[in-house]
C-alpha cells in the first residue's frame, strides 16, 4: 500500500448526551459529558492507519495548540502509529475544539471553534508536497483555511496523486477550488446545498451527483448514511446498499467512510470496492461512542463486508 496523507484539522471533541438541546435562555439538562480526540483530519487518519495497520503509512499534516488538548490529541494520533512528524505546534494559541450535543437517536449538532486549526497555511501545504513521493492518497476537508488545501491539492495531483476531499464544514470556496479534486464525497446535507437538488432517495442522490460531476470532478460519492451512497464516476453510476448496524452516535461516521476509501483506494482497490470498505469503517464508527475511539480495526472491517456477502 502507497502511503496515506492527511490535510485537516484536529480538534478536542468535549461532548454531551442529551435528551433534548436547550431552547434560547433555557437550561436543558444533559446525562452524560466526556472528552474524546476528534477533528475532521485527525479521524481520518485513524480510521485509515486502523485499516492500513502499516505503522506510518499513515501521515498527519496540520497544526494544534501548546496547551494540553494538543498534547493528547497528538500523543492519541501517535498510538495508533500515524506518523505526525509533520504535525506542527503553534505557540501562544488554543488547540481546536468542537462542542458536540448527541440525541438520543443519535443524531448530533456540532459547534466547533477551530483554534490552531485556522493557522495552517503555506508551511503544511509545502509538508504535503514533501511527502507524496511515496503518497498513493491526499484526504483533505474543508477544516483548514482553503488556501492550504488548494495548494496542497494541486501539489498532489501534479505528482499524479489521488485527492479524496470532503466538502466539510460547507464553505463558500472560491472559482475553481474543486477543480482538480479526483474524489468529493459530499453528505446528503452538503450534496444538496452543492446541487441544489433536495436528496430523499437514491434517485435524487443520483441527480445531485450528476450536477456536481459536471463541474468537472472525476468522481462524486454522496454519503447518505443508514441508506447507503451513491456513486457517480466514469462508466460507474450505482448505488450502494448501507451496513446495517446499530447506531449509537453519528459522529465522523464521514471521516471513518473516508478513511476507509482512502486506504483502499492506496491499496490499488477499485472505486466501487474502495467505497464498500469506506461503508463498512463507517458503520463499525457509528456503533460505538466517541470520535477516533470509534474508528474500527482492519479485522473488524473486513468482518462486516464479509458478512454483508455470505
Amino acid at each position: 500500500m502507497k502511503d496515506v496523507i492527511v490535510l485537516g484539522g484536529l480538534n478536542m471533541d468535549l461532548i454531551v448526551e442529551t435528551p433534548r438541546l436547550a431552547g434560547p435562555g433555557e437550561t436543558a439538562e444533559g446525562t452524560r459529558f466526556y472528552t474524546t480526540p476528534g477533528g475532521k483530519g485527525g479521524n481520518q487518519a485513524v480510521a485509515a492507519a486502523r485499516i492500513a495497520e502499516s505503522p506510518g503509512s499513515v501521515k498527519m499534516v496540520g497544526r494544534v495548540g501548546d496547551d494540553g488538548f494538543g498534547e493528547q490529541m497528538a500523543g492519541f494520533l501517535k498510538s495508533e502509529d500515524i506518523d505526525i512528524s509533520l504535525l506542527s505546534k503553534t505557540d501562544g494559541i488554543a488547540s481546536g475544539i468542537a462542542a458536540i450535543f448527541i440525541l438520543p437517536d443519535g443524531e448530533n449538532h456540532v459547534n466547533p471553534v477551530y483554534g490552531a486549526n485556522g493557522l495552517c497555511d503555506r508551511q503544511q501545504s509545502s509538508d504535503v508536497e514533501g511527502a507524496l513521493s511515496t503518497a498513493g492518497v491526499l484526504l483533505c476537508q474543508q477544516e483548514i483555511p482553503l488556501s492550504a488545501t488548494k495548494a496542497s491539492i494541486d501539489a498532489a495531483v501534479k505528482a499524479g496523486v489521488v485527492v479524496v476531499l470532503d466538502p466539510a464544514p460547507v464553505r463558500d470556496v472560491p472559482d475553481g477550488f474543486y477543480d482538480s479534486v479526483t474524489v468529493l464525497t459530499p453528505n446528503q446535507g452538503e450534496a444538496s446545498a452543492m446541487s441544489g437538488i433536495e436528496i430523499t432517495d437514491a434517485v435524487s442522490a443520483r441527480s445531485a451527483a450528476v450536477a456536481i460531476r459536471n463541474v468537472g470532478i472525476e468522481t462524486v460519492i454522496v454519503t447518505l448514511g443508514d441508506q447507503g451512497a451513491w456513486v457517480e464516476s466514469d462508466g460507474i453510476s450505482e448505488f450502494l446498499d448501507p451496513f446495517v448496524v446499530p447506531v449509537v452516535a453519528s459522529v465522523a461516521a464521514g471521516d471513518a467512510f473516508n478513511g476507509g476509501l482512502g486506504v483502499g483506494l492506496a491499496s490499488g482497490m477499485e472505486l466501487l470496492d474502495a467505497a464498500l470498505l469506506g461503508m463498512a469503517s463507517g458503520a463499525i464508527c457509528v456503533s460505538r461512542d466517541g470520535a477516533q475511539e470509534a474508528m474500527g480495526s482492519k479485522t473488524e472491517v473486513l468482518a462486516l463486508m464479509a458478512s454483508k456477502t455470505s
